[in-house]
């Protein structure tokens, strides 16, 4: 039987998708200061969800990754530019990024939270912030939430490279509140007795992987394998591990999205997936 060029190469892309064929290693980046997604480990390298999410992507490939640290702000530069073949640290979803980067489907609602000092009563929420000063990760997702709702609330908004450093401005008083995402909020006042967090704002947003914008294919086999970790509920259990609580039935973390991409958002394939799982 002969087989033409289009049916090898779809035989291929499925062998690469399920892991079959050994890849190069992966070549990503992540905000290393960031727990419980990611941070270093006294042994050396990094642990947290997203280190386990990216090595359980790449065992699926059939491949493994190198994992660089580095400021948020450089990693997506550093991925158009070459450097890794995706960006792991968590990236919130928007319409101005989905116009520069390819995204996989959502992994992980991404609501927001305020982190500020255990003893500051005066602070419930982001009404009483006007006039006061909030902190933020430069290029983060709570940064562009930060900008665009600056008027409606009166805050000041100060810049950090890291989310670390962010929370570290509120505990010495040279900020009042940090504006991060709640699972890293609620593990930073779990291990710092200083702080406290407020409330859950919704923001609707979810966190997925990005590529460069021509990289399809490589977006495309990565969707693929967390299609086949909702399915199996290994992407839940991760989030029970890291987190300490279940996902909610609706949250990105269990729906599977019908095509690749984030539905009504360039980039997004509407054509029907059946995920193919190894």
């Amino acid at each position: 039987m002969k087989l033409s060029l289009r049916h090898l190469s779809a035989i291929f892309l499925l062998a690469c998708s399920t892991g079959t064929v050994q890849a190069d290693p992966l070549r990503t980046g992540v905000d290393a200061n960031f727990p419980p997604h990611a941070f270093p480990k006294l042994s050396g390298g990094y642990q947290g969800f997203n280190i386990e999410l990216g090595e359980e992507i790449a065992r699926r490939l059939g491949t493994t990754i190198d994992i660089e640290g580095a400021q948020y702000s450089a990693l997506i530069p550093a991925m158009n530019a070459g450097k890794y073949d995706f960006v792991l640290a968590p990236t919130t979803v928007s319409d101005s990024r989905a116009r520069s980067v390819l995204f996989t489907e959502g992994y992980l609602d991404n609501n927001f939270t305020l982190v500020v000092l255990k003893d500051r009563e005066d602070l419930k929420g982001l009404e009483d912030l006007r006039g006061k000063t909030i902190t933020v990760n430069k290029g983060s997702g709570p940064e562009e939430w930060a900008r665009a709702n600056q008027e409606q609330y009166g805050f000041e908004i100060g810049v950090y490279g890291t989310n670390a450093d962010a929370v570290q401005a509120v505990i010495s008083g040279r900020a009042d509140a940090n504006l991060a995402g709640i699972t890293p909020s609620i593990w930073a006042a779990k291990n710092n007795r200083a702080i406290k967090t407020l409330g859950e704002i919704r923001t609707g947003s979810v966190w997925a992987i990005p590529f460069r914008i021509d990289d399809v294919a490589g977006r495309d086999r990565v969707s693929n394998v967390l299609k086949c970790m909702k399915q199996d509920g290994s992407l839940r259990a991760l989030h029970e591990k890291w987190f300490g609580y279940a996902p909610q039935p609706e949250s990105a973390t269990e729906v599977i999205a019908e095509g690749h991409g984030i539905p009504g958002l360039n980039g997004y394939d509407p054509t029907p997936v059946t995920p193919v799982c190894n």
